[in-house]
């Protein structure tokens, strides 16, 4: 059994109870095909690592996505990268359910290629990497007004790099309601005072 990392653990108990089952079988399957893995964060997000960069996996409010280093170079790479993963992070587009993950011998059979393509050292071309599809998020004026009343909170803000400020603007805007927005807004502002990114109980210390 390959090193585990507590706070791949702390981000399945904080995830989405539809997605812990998901994870926790997901992860069990990757230790059980690759042996050697090991796990840490990267983005925030458990990844999984195995003589270079490996597996990883993500979940958020309504569904889970899987991803593979070298998907776009593997047997099934149609499968990996096909149109459903269009628009979604990661391969297979979204999970939603364990039921809508492929068979175990089908992801054994995956995670196992994986690996063999790491033994082997082989390289993925750059123009064949796969990329995770960003949406960029301008400023919201509401959330610009709570900045402004902080200045603290907005030189923090101000000084992070692009992918931080992504962060927690995604999940402010993103909110369903306007009580959760404000909610969010009012998180932030204090976790940007005390110099916080929006995962910071995921960052190694």
């Amino acid at each position: 059994m390959g090193a585990k990392d507590k706070r791949i653990d702390a981000y399945i108990a904080k995830s989405q109870d539809f997605a812990k089952p998901i994870m926790e079988h997901v992860r069990k399957l990757i230790h059980k095909n690759c042996p050697g893995v090991t796990e840490t964060l990267k983005w925030g997000m458990p990844a999984f690592e195995y003589k270079g960069p490996f597996m990883g996996f993500a979940a958020f409010k309504k569904h889970f996505a899987l991803f593979f280093w070298k998907g776009a170079i593997m047997t099934d790479s149609n499968v990996l990268m096909g149109k459903n993963t269009k628009g979604s992070m990661g391969n297979l587009g979204r999970i939603e359910s364990i039921e809508d993950l492929p068979k175990d011998a089908v992801l054994a059979r995956w995670i196992k290629e994986a690996k063999k393509l790491n033994d082997d050292g082989i390289k993925i071309n750059k123009k064949e990497k796969p990329k995770h599809e960003r949406k960029e998020y301008e400023m919201p004026a509401y959330f610009q007004k709570e900045l402004n009343r902080n200045k603290k909170a907005n030189q923090v803000f101000e000084k992070f790099p692009p992918s931080h400020k992504r962060e927690y603007l995604e999940w402010i805007i993103e909110a369903k309601t306007e009580e959760t927005r404000n909610k969010r807004m009012a998180t932030a502002i204090e976790w940007l005072t005390e110099g916080k990114s929006r995962n910071w109980r995921y960052q190694k210390k």
